[in-house]
């Protein structure tokens, strides 16, 4: 299970935001984010809010829909009553855990709640996480029967003793099977790689972008494995039962991938993402990226609302007692003051191919970036044409180019 919930002033029990949650907020676009916080094994380097049939304590998985429906109810009200305008929802993400854990109407069930509650902006975005191992082609096609757009397969590696390392259990050989029937039912396909697992060469990754590439997704991310705290694959770092990757190695992953993608026809519109072409690009994780509003279902789930974020109880039984209980999910909130979002938006803004305004960033900041140019952390035309957009370099050190552009 993950790691705690963030420090913050408690949530009310109403749920009602701060007026400040409203200002600006017709200019924003609004996603939902539904957690489905199940799977069938917990996989070792696995840090999310996700919990295995023998952690649920009692709840069942045939119950969540009913519950997130009524979260999804809810959110409206709050809405409403908090002074924040309608807006239709722009987006729809279902992760997880394994979303496609439960029945293909249960998803369907969630997003018409969406659709009636908050309503749907046309050619709305929308996506399900799945396990290569836990769908089949009918189960895609009722998705689109019923308004998804695209999946995003978890994928991770090509190469058996980099999934057994991670304890993935989906098999290899399902991949390309799933995007077939993916593209038979008409959704646009994400596969989902990580790099950097213990045990992993750098031919093995190579293996799995070739892999990849064949199958034509229309998109595709690949994250640098972090190994938390409190996760198996820690406990098994630590006593020397596995080894750890360099960082220099996962430096020439990242590079690998660049380059290969690209080759092929993918361009990188944020650091761990590539598309085909603009059209593919996931608007939710972008909506992230921008800072826009989303709201979160689900037990952990996150929100943000014009500066104010908060974060729902964590475990399912709890979860579940308190939509029961009418009263709100959120376990804590924070309002963040005009400073920290501020930094916040140059933080994201950084991260993405559309980059940050030049003109938009403090007068220390400007002054930085003459000598981001020179390390070859940002690109220089974009620079000189007034836009702050990071090398394939600076990507590998986004962290220290905000350090410097704030800090200055």
């Amino acid at each position: 299970m993950a790691g705690p919930l963030p420090v913050g002033e408690p949530a009310p029990d109403d749920g009602l935001l701060p007026g400040s949650a409203a200002e600006g907020a017709a200019d924003r676009a609004f996603g939902v984010y539904v957690h489905v916080p199940f799977c069938r094994v917990r996989c070792g380097y696995c840090d999310f809010n996700t919990y295995t049939a023998e952690e649920l304590r009692g709840v069942r998985r045939t119950d969540y829909a009913g519950q997130a429906i009524e979260e999804i109810e809810a959110s409206a009200r709050v809405l409403e009553v908090s002074g924040v305008p309608s807006r239709e929802t722009a987006t729809v993400f279902f992760g997880g855990g394994t979303p496609t854990m439960l029945p293909a109407d249960d998803l369907v069930a969630m997003l018409d709640a969406v659709r009636r509650t908050h309503g749907l902006a046309p050619g709305a975005e929308i996506t399900t996480e799945a396990n290569p191992d836990s769908v089949d082609a009918a189960y895609l096609a009722k998705l689109r029967e019923g308004g998804f757009t695209r999946v995003s397969f978890g994928m991770q590696s090509a190469v058996p003793h980099v999934l057994a390392t991670l304890e993935r259990t989906h098999d290899p050989a399902n991949v390309p099977r799933v995007v077939r029937w993916a593209r038979e039912a008409r959704l646009d396909v994400s596969l989902d790689l990580i790099y950097g697992t213990p045990g992993e060469s750098l031919g093995d990754w190579e293996r799995s972008l070739e892999t990849v590439i064949a199958e034509a997704p229309d998109h595709v991310s690949a994250y640098a494995l972090i190994v938390e705290e409190g996760t198996k694959l820690a406990r098994q770092i630590r006593r020397g039962e596995v080894g750890t990757v360099s960082d220099d190695l996962q430096a020439d992953m990242y590079e690998l991938a660049e380059e290969r993608l690209s080759a092929a026809g993918y361009s990188w519109y944020e650091v761990s993402n590539w598309a085909d072409d603009a059209a593919h690009r996931s608007r939710h994780n972008l909506g992230y990226w921008r800072g826009d509003d989303w709201w979160g279902v689900g037990p952990g789930a996150h929100s943000h609302v014009g500066g104010v974020r908060w974060w729902n109880v964590k475990h399912p039984a709890a979860y579940a007692q308190r939509i029961a209980s009418g009263v709100s999910p959120a376990a804590g909130r924070e309002v963040l003051d005009a400073g920290a979002r501020e930094t916040e938006r140059v933080l994201l803004r950084s991260r993405i191919a559309e980059g940050i305004p030049v003109a938009t960033l403090t007068v220390d900041g400007r002054r930085e970036v003459a000598g981001l140019i020179a390390d070859g952390l940002v690109d220089a035309k974009a620079a000189l044409a007034g836009e702050l957009v990071l090398t394939v370099r600076g990507r590998l050190l986004a962290d220290a180019v905000v350090r410097r552009i704030t800090d200055a």
